[in-house]
């Protein structure tokens, strides 16, 4: 098995990585946010991505998503470990909880969610969007890992950014029952599913948003509790990678099953080489 994680430079420097080397990949969607770093940990493969790229210059709507995805599926990943940044939606999830949510609600406008497309029409199912098998795993190895509060499951709605809520939004998603709001969660998560890669996160709330009235969300406040969640987000990534089970399962892994609703012959040639790696056994 081959993990993949995404997340800042934090995550990365603190996993204790062996014979690490560095992978330069290119794709048929661009370049992904920066190489990748592969390495093993505890005899597993580990491929580390940096989401925002290694001196964070891609903002939440320029982040090259697809090739993003696209790279650690060419590297033989089959699981991805994600980390987030999130504001809390609840009274009862301050700065420094851990999130594992269960569920996400798109409030994206300028991202493009799929791989597919240009006469190729796929039809993807994605009523749990993180993979319950290993959101599991994780919820277990953060309580196991760290004495931080940990939450399982919630709401992620995902916003466009890189502005934070007005006032109004943010009370409109409280009003929801929604738990957290970030910025990176769509359309990573679907591109995740579109690859049948099993794929969860985990969270740290860094902020109350901006719904609480003694709250005022900062980019110092929120860089300053990032800091404080990472070394427990750390600790989690880790123990989840040592005590993966050998005989992990997950439905992602044959979710294009059934999907495609044109025929291969009415798929143009460039279509088909373009997403060979994602579908070719299906086409």
């Amino acid at each position: 098995m081959t993990i993949g994680v995404i997340g800042g430079s934090g995550i990365y420097d603190a996993l204790p990585l062996e014979a690490v080397r560095t992978e330069s990949v290119s794709t048929p969607f661009g370049e992904p946010s920066d190489d990748l770093t592969t390495g093993t940990l505890a005899g597993t493969e580990i491929v580390f991505l940096p989401r925002h790229g290694e001196d964070h210059q891609y903002s939440p709507t320029d982040t090259p998503y697809r090739a993003n995805m696209y790279a650690l599926k060419a590297l033989d990943v089959d699981r991805i470990i994600a980390t987030n940044a999130v504001g809390s939606l609840r009274e009862d999830l301050p700065p420094r909880t851990l999130v594992i949510p269960d569920q996400t609600f798109d409030r994206t406008k300028h991202r493009t969610p799929t791989f597919f497309g240009d006469g190729m029409v796929v039809h993807m199912g994605f009523a749990n969007p993180y993979c319950p098998a290993l959101s599991s795993h994780l919820s277990t190895a953060a309580r196991e890992a760290t004495d931080a509060a940990v939450e399982a499951d919630g709401t992620y709605v995902c916003i466009e950014g890189p502005q934070f809520s007005t006032k109004a939004e943010s009370e409109f998603y409280r009003d929801q029952d929604w738990d957290v709001v970030g910025m990176t969660a769509i359309p990573e998560a679907k591109l995740a599913r579109e690859a049948e890669l099993s794929y969860a996160t985990v969270a740290g709330v860094t902020d109350y948003d901006v719904w609480k009235a003694d709250s005022k969300v900062s980019l110092e406040e929120v860089l300053e509790n990032a800091a404080a969640n990472r070394d427990a987000i750390n600790a989690v990534v880790e123990h989840a990678i040592r005590t993966m089970p050998d005989d992990f399962e997950s439905d992602a892994w044959n979710a294009l099953e059934g999907t495609i609703n044109t025929p291969r012959e009415a798929i143009p040639e460039e279509t088909r080489e373009r997403v060979e790696l994602l579908a070719g056994d299906y086409l």
